[in-house]
């Protein structure tokens, strides 16, 4: 069988086209959407076609590409772009076919239309200079492309316009068997010019670097503009969303810790019992926790949290909450791409935390608490790091006063936020002050009482 794995960033016009297409393919067994922390609804509507999906922890397509490949239990893997609705009806056959019938270990697409300029007046060019064995592909640069699960595992995937160009030539070199098949007619947006010449200078840089002769060629600085502009396009449009409900994730959403749990399986659990008990201060703690964490895979992880039961009615609650105008969404103090991964499976709005770092998708030992958490003029209390901060934070982003928002939350650290809210909800709690500054107590493993407030 296969696993089709489409890497998103801001595709909610085309996404759910996509996924109907693959869906079509009866071969095809598994799609995962690999989620690039888009800024407008690819998440949800990803969702309501009841595929998995996942976001990545750092934004860049290779990450997202190589992400997808860690989760994927199939050994044929095809990648899609996320942005093209009008894909040939056999398409996914014609890239498998070669696979599936042994003659081919990794599948290249090209179409019936004209290469594009950087194809042209760039790759090709280069690639006859430095892999003039690799000068007779018609369209280097294509992403959509199939291959065995295995070769894939031995790739670099480059994070930015490169990637492609960088599993071509790494698949070659490798000794795979490399088939190039037609897959028709696709039409898809002409790049701007700006966007031109940032693809140009990475897929030049991927190939320099592949035949390593211009080893200090210097890094690009990344543009920002069109994340900037989705980022304020979607303040514009949240104006509209006057009610939020902010959910913790631990032993509340998860029926357990994430990083206790991590500790079980991971086997350090004396040594999170160790820092918990011996260390006050929320910073050094939270520091010292992140660092078991050092080596472990952004797959490693996502099995963990995939392990923990979430409250059984959590999702059928958040939908209706959310057909009644609220804005849904965790704050944590454990790690984004964690509760990323909980806010995709439950169709929330936000999800914040500590930010736990990634090289080539494996955690580094390393966090980064943001700034949001700190204190700050308009805190609430007067703790140095608190997640009501943050909470302040979401709350003006999305113009909603904090008198309309519900937060629940079981510990003390959740006991700021539950003070602060219009209604504060202490969820089986595991302390007895968190009781007393609530304004609902629930101890059930059910988030129905919510539906009886909201």
């Amino acid at each position: 069988m296969i696993s089709v794995i489409i890497p998103a960033l801001n595709e909610a016009k085309t996404i759910r086209q996509v996924i109907q297409h693959v869906k079509r393919t009866p071969q095809v067994s598994e799609i995962i959407v690999v989620d690039d922390q888009s800024m407008d609804d690819t998440v949800s509507h990803a969702l309501d076609e009841g595929v998995r999906v996942i976001t990545s922890p750092q934004r860049g397509k290779g990450g997202s590409m190589r992400e997808g490949l860690m989760i994927a239990n199939n050994d044929i893997i095809i990648y899609i772009d996320a942005d093209i609705a009008n894909y040939p009806a056999d398409m996914l056959l014609r890239l498998a076919s070669p696979i599936m019938d042994d003659e081919a270990d990794f599948v290249k697409s090209y179409f019936d239309r004209q290469a594009g300029r950087v194809t042209e007046l760039v790759a090709k060019p280069l690639l006859s200079i430095l892999f003039p064995d690799m000068s007779h592909y018609k369209q280097p640069l294509s992403g959509m492309i199939a291959g065995k699960k295995s070769l894939f595992e031995k790739v670099t995937f480059e994070n930015d316009y490169g990637v492609d160009i960088g599993i071509l030539i790494d698949m070659h070199r490798n000794g795979a068997r490399v088939a190039e098949v037609n897959i028709g007619v696709i039409e898809n947006d002409m790049q701007p010019l700006m966007a031109l010449s940032k693809m140009s200078r990475e897929v030049a840089k991927t190939i320099f670097k592949r035949a390593q002769v211009n080893a200090n060629l210097e890094t690009l600085e990344n543009i920002n503009v069109i994340q900037g502009q989705m980022e304020y396009a979607l303040r514009e449009a949240a104006k509209e969303l006057k009610k939020m409900v902010i959910f913790d994730m631990d032993n509340t959403v998860l029926t357990k810790s994430f990083i206790h749990t991590a500790a079980e399986q991971f086997g350090f659990k004396k040594e999170l019992v160790t820092i918990i008990t011996e260390n006050n201060n929320d910073f050094i703690r939270t520091k010292k926790i992140a660092k078991l964490l050092e080596g472990k895979s952004f797959g490693d992880l996502i099995k963990v949290v995939e392990s923990i039961p979430i409250v059984e009615d959590a999702a059928e609650v958040i939908k209706e909450l959310k057909s009644k105008g609220y804005v849904c969404g965790i704050i944590s103090d454990s790690y984004d791409c964690i509760t990323n991964h909980v806010k995709n499976m439950l169709g929330m709005d936000f999800s914040l935390a500590n930010v736990l770092e990634f090289s080539d998708s494996v955690a580094t030992g390393e966090v980064k608490i943001p700034s949001q958490f700190l204190k700050n003029d308009v805190s609430f209390c007067g703790h140095d790091y608190c997640k009501s901060n943050m909470m302040n934070h979401i709350l003006l982003q999305y113009d909603i006063d904090a008198r309309n928002s519900i937060v629940i939350g079981d510990g003390e650290n959740d006991i700021c936020m539950i003070k602060q809210a219009g209604i504060g909800i202490a969820y089986n709690a595991s302390s007895s002050l968190v009781n007393m500054v609530a304004d609902v107590i629930v101890d059930q493993r059910s988030f129905a009482p919510l539906l009886e407030i909201a």
